[in-house]
């Protein structure tokens, strides 16, 4: 993957706004690296959350791993996020 820099997070998110799966993975990816934005482990699970309801199976590995990390609670803010995130786009 290329690196992406704030701009690029910028048109990732606007692609995730039209239900892109592959938009979520990448933010996802962005989140948990920190390119382009500043690492937040909570935002990236809500992106690899969202790319795994859409199918991506790599989201789902990535999930897990940021899971481990995070602990309950911090699933518990991912899963909120994402949620407040699915209900800004209805």
């Amino acid at each position: 993957m290329a690196l992406l820099d704030f701009e690029g997070v910028q048109a990732q998110e606007c692609e995730a706004r039209r239900g892109k799966p592959d938009a979520f993975y990448i933010l996802g990816l962005a989140y948990s690296t920190g390119q382009g934005v500043e690492t937040n482990l909570v935002e990236a699970h809500k992106w690899f959350n969202l790319a795994a309801m859409k199918g991506v199976v790599e989201a789902r590995e990535k999930r897990a791993e940021i899971s481990a990390e995070l602990g309950p609670q911090g699933i518990a803010e991912a899963q909120r996020s994402a949620r407040a995130w699915l209900s800004q786009l209805h």
